[in-house]
């Protein structure tokens, strides 16, 4: 019993020499987050809007240890919050604090895609069944009257209807659309722009997307007209059968991926009619990178890649002449702003949907990506590409 009795006191003894190492290590982990916050001028439990209030101790160690899986998924059960989210990444992107904190997942994940070729036709399938086929009633509660899942433009627009249908007359009038024009759409979001190029500019659409609720969608908004939709892999228009007047790709080389670049403009060029344009509608990194966000990679965009200037001209040495390149990356920040509104307001009818972790995870993704387009760490490109073989382009605005 003796024995017995001294074994338990020394297990106690341990227990509490753990508990206080524990403690001193929780303390540790909070002073060394407050201290890399400190540098985007965020405080812990402070007053500022974009302050973090912290709900659970356990969130210093997680974020330490997991970098933004940590921040991320942490934020999704509730352990921290901030009331002015998008102002937290604001700040938190300008500071590039991502950079402070380094952990074995996010190494793994680099070497990975430097590796690997994580976009190809199999895997490519993954983010439309994970996040484009989330339920349509989500998207129409989010989005405009037309669907338009990519950035709005804001000239002149005081609703996001009007952005909306602004950015599709933009895209048809720098390609230059006219009656009886043949469009070849790669990665055709919910069909709006095949609708609107078709009934309001008389031209004839093939849309290309592997996303099974956009295609169905777009398939009973164009009823009627000269559009057809191929639910396939954008690889698999080289299939068809005739080149096209104009070609336009939105919201598609985000997918992409950095090791198949090359080919999408070599299959974009091919496709084309001499003469022609080529519109790339797409998010643009400051910097070239191989890897997304591990956050953003796990929970919204597996596989994603936002493309860099670099990379992209790269791409297209020797195949393409570069007439116009328009920037208006601020614009995405105003049109995640009205969506997120947009969500807030539908959200009674959607939780028994979706459920509450899935709120505070659309929250997370919307706002950091506002926060990112107000930081001016992510752009939105339009490019108008010809062949070379025009006399002159006029840019429009």
């Amino acid at each position: 019993m003796r024995q017995t009795s001294t074994f338990d006191g020394w297990q106690k003894s341990q227990s509490r020499d753990a508990d206080k190492q524990r403690v001193w290590s929780d303390s540790a982990a909070a002073r060394k987050v407050a201290e890399i916050l400190a540098f985007a001028g965020i405080g812990v439990n402070g007053s500022q809007p974009w302050d973090i209030q912290v709900h659970d101790e356990r969130f210093y160690n997680r974020v330490l240890g997991e970098a933004s899986i940590g921040l991320g998924e942490s934020y999704m059960d509730g352990w921290w919050d901030a009331q002015a989210l998008d102002e937290f990444f604001t700040r938190f992107r300008r500071a590039d604090l991502a950079s402070k904190v380094h952990d074995l997942k996010t190494v793994l994940l680099i070497l990975k895609t430097r590796v690997l070729n994580l976009q190809t036709m199999h895997r490519a399938k993954q983010v439309a069944q994970e996040h484009y086929d989330l339920g349509n009633q989500l998207y129409q509660a989010m989005l405009d009257r037309r669907m338009q899942y990519t950035c709005a433009y804001w000239k002149e627009a005081t609703t996001l209807d009007e952005a909306q249908e602004n950015k599709l007359r933009l895209i048809c009038r720098k390609l230059r659309l006219a009656p009886g024009m043949t469009l070849l759409e790669l990665g055709g979001g919910f069909g709006g722009l095949a609708h609107f190029a078709a009934k309001e500019y008389g031209c004839e659409v093939v849309s290309y997307n592997i996303s099974r609720e956009q295609v169905a969608f777009g398939r009973d908004l164009c009823q009627g007209l000269p559009v057809r939709f191929e639910q396939k892999d954008y690889r698999e228009a080289a299939h068809e059968t005739h080149r096209f007047d104009r070609v336009v790709s939105i919201g598609l080389c985000e997918h992409i991926g950095h090791k198949n670049y090359r080919q999408f403009m070599e299959l974009t060029h091919d496709r084309l009619k001499e003469h022609g344009f080529f519109l790339l509608h797409t998010i643009g990194a400051n910097e070239s990178y191989s890897y997304t966000d591990p956050w953003i990679n796990k929970y919204i965009f597996p596989n994603g890649l936002i493309p860099s200037m670099a990379q992209l001209t790269t791409a297209w040495e020797g195949l393409w002449v570069a007439e116009d390149w328009h920037n208006f990356g601020p614009d995405y920040d105003r049109t995640l702003t009205a969506w997120w509104k947009n969500f807030e307001q539908a959200w009674d009818r959607l939780r028994g949907i979706y459920g509450d972790r899935f709120y505070r995870m659309w929250k997370y993704y919307l706002m950091a990506s506002a926060g990112s387009f107000r930081a001016r760490k992510l752009q939105l490109w339009q490019v108008v590409l010809s062949k070379g073989d025009i006399s002159s382009y006029t840019p429009v605005r």
